[in-house]
C-alpha cells in the first residue's frame, strides 16, 4: 500500500495543484495576481461538489475559506466563465491521463487475463448555447437535446483502472469514439455491447494478441466450421440444444475466426425482449426483421478466447459483468449528480460538469486504494462515507501523511462494512463471479 499511497498523493497534487497553477494564465483564468488562485478555485469546486453534489455557492466558498482564501459567494459565481471552463477541462484531461490501479481483485476467472475491460458510454444533456462545443442529436426544438456530451469509459474490472471519461459531442456514434478502437495489451479481454460491434475493431484486437467478448449483432454473416454461410443465425442455432459453443467465421469479408456462444432464454424473457424491440422500432418508425425477433430467444456472444481459457458458462457470467459499468455511470449520475445543476447559466453548468467529473475520478482513485481488494463491496455504499472526508481531502492535497491517515480510516471502514447485499434469487455480479472460483478472498 505505501507505494500506491505515494502514487495517489502525487497524482492528486499534480492534478489539483500543479496543473491549475500552470494553466491559470494560458487559459486566461488569471490575468493579474489574485487571492483566489487557480488551484484553490479547482479544489473548492471539486471537493465541495464531492461532499455535496448540490452544494450552494456558500458551501463552495466555505471550502475555499478552509483552504486559506476567504471569498464571497457572489465573487465565486463571477468566476464561472469560459476561461474557468477551459481551465477545468485541462484539469479533467490531466486527471484522465493519470493512472491509478489497485492489486487485481481476487476473482480467479478475471485473473486469467491481463485486464478485463468493460467499455460503454453515457450522455449528459447541456444548455442549448453550448451546442457549438458539444452538439447533441436534437432538432430545432431546444428541449430535444441539441447540446449534449458523450462520456466514454473503459474500466478494468481486475485492477480498477479507468480510461476516460473521454468527452465527445453527444451525436458521435459509439463506434467512432477514441476508446472504441483502442488497442489493449496482449492477453487483455474487452467486453462491450452492440454499440461497439465493428468487425475491423474485433479483428484488430485479435491481431494484437488480445481478446474480445461481444454481444452478437443480428444479421451479421456467419460461416460455420464447414464453410457454409448462414444468413439466419436463428435457423442455424435451431439445430442444437439450449447451449451452443461452436467455432465460426464472422463477416462476409472479414471471415474472423472466433467462437459463437449461445444460450436459450426462458419464453417470458424472450417475450419481454420482443416487446421492447417492437416498441423501439415503432418509436423510430422502422420495420423490425423477423430474424431479430427470432434471436430474442437467445443470448448470443462472440469471442476469440479459446475454450480452454473460458467456458461457455464463464463467458455468460463475464458478459453479464458488463453491466458493472452501467452501475458506475449510475453512481456518477445518481450520487455524483454529474448531469444536474442548480443553475441554467451555460458556463456555470459546464464548469460544474468538468469539476464533478474530476471529483468522480478522485473518488474512484481513493476507493481503489482503500477498498478494491474486497470483491464483494458496493461502490455506492463505499462512496457514502468517502464523501464525509471530502473537505479533509481538500486540505490534504500535497500532504502525504494526511492522505495516509484518511486512507487508513477508510480502509478500516471498508474492511467490515459496505458489502453488496446477498440475494438468493438474483445474485449480484460479484457473487456470481466469485462462485466461479476465487483465490484468497478477504
Amino acid at each position: 500500500m505505501p507505494d500506491t499511497l505515494t502514487h495517489l498523493a502525487d497524482a492528486m497534487q499534480t492534478v489539483l495543484d500543479q496543473v491549475p497553477q500552470a494553466q491559470a494564465k494560458p487559459t486566461g483564468f488569471i490575468r493579474r495576481q489574485r487571492k483566489l488562485t487557480a488551484a484553490v478555485f479547482v479544489k473548492a469546486l471539486v471537493f465541495g461538489w464531492l461532499a455535496n453534489p448540490k452544494a450552494s455557492l456558500d458551501q463552495l466558498a466555505g471550502v475555499a475559506t478552509l483552504l486559506g482564501v476567504p471569498i464571497q459567494p457572489q465573487s465565486l459565481e463571477e468566476r464561472f466563465t469560459p476561461q474557468a471552463a477551459e481551465l477545468l477541462r485541462r484539469v479533467l484531461e490531466a486527471s484522465i491521463l493519470a493512472v491509478i490501479t489497485a492489486d487485481p481483485v481476487a476473482i480467479a476467472v478475471l485473473n486469467r487475463f491481463t485486464e478485463v475491460v468493460v467499455l460503454d458510454s453515457s450522455t449528459v444533456s447541456l444548455p442549448e448555447p453550448l451546442r457549438g462545443l458539444f452538439a447533441g442529436c436534437g432538432t430545432s426544438n431546444p428541449a430535444a437535446g441539441n447540446a449534449a456530451v458523450k462520456l466514454t469509459v473503459a474500466w478494468d474490472l481486475q485492477a480498477g483502472r479507468l480510461r476516460g471519461p473521454l468527452l465527445d459531442a453527444g451525436r458521435v456514434n459509439d463506434k467512432k469514439t477514441a476508446l472504441a478502437g483502442e488497442v489493449l495489451p496482449a492477453g487483455s479481454l474487452r467486453v462491450a455491447d452492440l454499440g461497439y460491434f465493428q468487425l475491423k475493431h474485433l479483428a484488430a484486437i485479435d491481431r494484437h494478441g488480445a481478446y474480445f467478448l461481444s454481444r452478437f449483432l443480428p444479421l451479421t454473416v456467419v460461416y460455420d466450421e464447414q464453410g457454409t454461410k448462414w444468413s439466419s443465425l436463428s435457423q442455424w442455432l435451431s439445430q442444437y440444444g439450449p447451449r451452443v459453443d461452436r467455432a465460426i467465421r464472422l463477416g462476409e469479408r472479414a471471415r474472423l475466426p472466433c467462437r459463437l456462444l449461445a444460450a436459450r432464454v426462458p419464453p417470458e424473457v424472450a417475450q419481454r425482449r420482443q416487446e421492447k424491440l417492437r416498441q423501439e422500432a415503432a418509436a423510430q418508425r422502422r420495420r423490425i426483421s423477423p430474424e431479430v425477433l427470432a434471436l430474442a430467444h437467445w443470448t448470443v456472444f462472440v469471442t476469440n478466447v479459446p475454450a480452454r481459457s473460458l467456458s461457455l458458462e464463464e463467458a455468460l457470467e463475464i458478459g453479464r459483468a458488463r453491466w458493472q459499468i452501467e452501475l458506475l455511470f449510475k453512481l456518477w449520475k445518481s450520487e455524483g449528480q454529474i448531469d444536474e445543476s442548480t443553475s441554467q447559466k451555460p458556463y456555470r453548468v459546464l464548469c460544474e460538469l468538468y469539476a464533478k467529473l474530476v471529483a468522480m475520478i478522485i473518488q474512484h482513485w481513493v476507493l481503489l486504494v482503500s477498498g478494491w481488494e474486497h470483491a464483494d463491496r458496493s461502490l455506492v455504499k463505499m462512496a457514502q462515507p468517502l464523501r464525509q472526508y471530502a473537505w479533509e481531502l481538500a486540505k490534504a492535497v500535497g500532504q502525504c501523511p494526511a492522505i495516509r491517515r484518511i486512507i487508513t480510516e477508510l480502509r478500516r471502514i471498508f474492511s467490515t462494512c459496505c458489502r453488496v447485499d446477498r440475494r438468493k434469487k438474483h445474485p449480484a455480479t460479484c457473487h456470481r463471479l466469485l462462485n466461479l472460483g476465487c483465490e484468497g478472498l478477504t
